[in-house]
């Protein structure tokens, strides 16, 4: 139990600053479901490098998602066919992860992005993305993507 471990109940604020010795970051592979293909072959590629872990975590309003860092050589960039990395929203081409079923997890490149509103099978009216995923174009209300990084 979690509780046993830190010696207090954990609530809901940020998470993750917590004195353990030990960090631990639980993917989308929980449970029932799998790890995403592409998060389990990132991590392999980086397979024993040294890697930072930031455990801070919140999941009410402004979102802090962890993240693990690998900190790459200048020969590791410009293998991996880096270029320099800007913020901006999703857009065409941007990769991108399903935070809702029935594709939870499932991560795939935005096709695109119609500006008209979708009705979904709940008969709400909403924005949505077209997004390929496994040879597959699905469209998915944007409230239900999170954009990867990779860089």
């Amino acid at each position: 139990d979690l509780e046993d471990i830190l010696g207090y109940t954990l609530g809901v604020a940020i998470t993750g600053s917590e004195d353990l010795g030990t960090s631990l970051i639980i993917t989308e592979g929980y449970g029932r479901i799998p790890m995403g293909s592409r998060s389990f072959e990132l991590l392999q590629q980086h397979n024993g490098k040294f890697t930072s872990v930031n455990g801070a975590t919140q999941i009410r309003a402004g979102v802090i998602r962890p993240e693990i860092v690998v900190p790459l050589s200048g020969y590791d960039y410009l293998e991996s066919g880096s270029e320099k990395y800007t913020a901006t929203g999703i857009s065409p081409g941007s990769l991108v992860r399903v935070i809702r079923a029935p594709y939870f997890g499932d991560i795939g490149t935005v096709v695109s992005l119609p500006p008209e509103l979708k009705q979904m099978e709940s008969e709400t009216m909403v924005r949505v993305a077209e997004v390929e995923i496994e040879g597959e174009t699905l469209v998915i209300p944007r409230a239900n993507l999170e954009m990867v990084e990779t860089q």
